[in-house]
């Protein structure tokens, strides 16, 4: 789509060359049997490169593609008014253009309201580098979750305020196929806050989403295009559905973070802790489930309602895959399951690209 589109705008671009050309009197123009003043013909000049421009911000993936599109567009179509008889079919082009344009628009604005919320919450992000965790920071941590502390290789180095991580992956809805999506999110645990940004794509179509988790209170917002609403969700339901996803964020790729007073923690046994994690008025309850060499395996809840049902069942996400990302070991692979009495439903499969921590404007 992307490379069709490239020639349309470029093809669109050059044929305005003709009036440029028609206005200067360089060549035959045969297409144009109006005359065009010069100063018109200097529009039709600056209208092609407009489209060039275009295109070459298209084909190098830049956001705001868009917004020189849309000046080209209005200004190309003005011209065409003007020698309509010869140059009506050039409308056609403009539509295509215009269409595009403005769907990739819808989806910038949406995500800009991502990428505010984040800049807000950096900005009252407070770090201090030389804040180390010690050992003595572990002491009233249960033994599995101090051994699954040390594994990581959070001792000695620097608390957690917040974290950046990017996905990729695969989710699914029961009953439907997978979809492939990358997703970008921020996490704050000084004032809990997650907020998660995604572009899935279904039947070719980018379909961005947005969860936003601050102060207690979560949304889910999905559109087509960044315009047309797909999937929109908030209230108790989602709080609380969001509070179990931020702990098991923490819990999974910022385990610095674990040593936070409002986490409550049960003992069961050497493999296992039991964890109760308060936001506000909102308290959850989590089963971490560790291996022998320290590894946290798995993250269990009961709190979470699957929203494609209203229905509450137990989630989890068991990773694997360990790895040593920027100093830390850190699993390289999730899943996202739901346990419906019919058995286990994989939802969803992450793999992490990127995650950094303590990050600044």
């Amino acid at each position: 789509m992307r490379i069709f589109l490239f020639f349309v705008i470029i093809l669109h671009g050059l044929i305005h060359l003709l009036g440029f050309a028609k206005a200067f009197y360089l060549g035959n123009i045969s297409q144009l049997t109006k005359e065009i003043p010069k100063l018109q013909g200097i529009l039709w000049l600056a209208t092609a490169i407009a489209f060039v421009a275009v295109a070459a911000l298209l084909i190098l993936k830049k956001e705001n593609w868009w917004i020189l599109a849309l000046a080209a567009v209005i200004v190309s179509q003005l011209l065409i008014i003007t020698v309509w008889k010869d140059a009506k079919f050039g409308t056609i082009a403009n539509v295509i253009v215009l269409v595009v344009a403005m769907l990739s628009g819808g989806s910038f604005l949406f995500e800009r309201q991502f990428k505010q919320d984040v800049e807000q919450h950096l900005k009252s992000s407070l770090i201090h580098e030389n804040d180390l965790l010690t050992l003595d920071d572990l002491e009233t941590l249960p033994e599995p979750v101090q051994r699954y502390l040390m594994y990581s290789g959070v001792v000695n180095k620097p608390k957690v305020k917040n974290m950046r991580i990017v996905f990729e992956g695969e989710m699914r809805q029961k009953g439907k196929d997978w979809f492939p999506l990358i997703s970008r999110q921020y996490n704050f645990f000084d004032q809990p806050a997650r907020l998660f940004f995604m572009k899935a794509k279904m039947f070719g179509i980018t379909v961005p989403g947005y969860h936003r988790y601050t102060a207690g209170k979560a949304s889910m917002d999905i559109r087509l295009f960044g315009m047309i609403p797909v999937s929109q969700h908030s209230g108790p339901i989602m709080n609380l559905a969001e509070t179990v996803t931020f702990f098991n964020d923490m819990c999974m790729f910022a385990p610095a973070a674990l040593i936070d007073k409002r986490i409550q923690w049960e003992p069961i046994d050497n493999h296992s802790v039991l964890a109760h994690f308060t936001n506000g008025d909102i308290t959850i309850t989590a089963t971490l489930y560790f291996n022998d060499i320290g590894q946290l395996t798995d993250f269990r809840s009961d709190d979470r309602m699957d929203v494609s049902d209203m229905k509450p069942y137990t989630f989890s996400t068991p990773v694997s895959n360990y790895q040593k990302i920027n100093g830390l070991n850190l699993p390289h692979y999730g899943e996202a399951i739901w346990m419906y009495p019919e058995g286990a439903f994989v939802y969803g499969k992450f793999r992490l690209k990127e995650i950094s921590y303590n990050v600044g404007l």
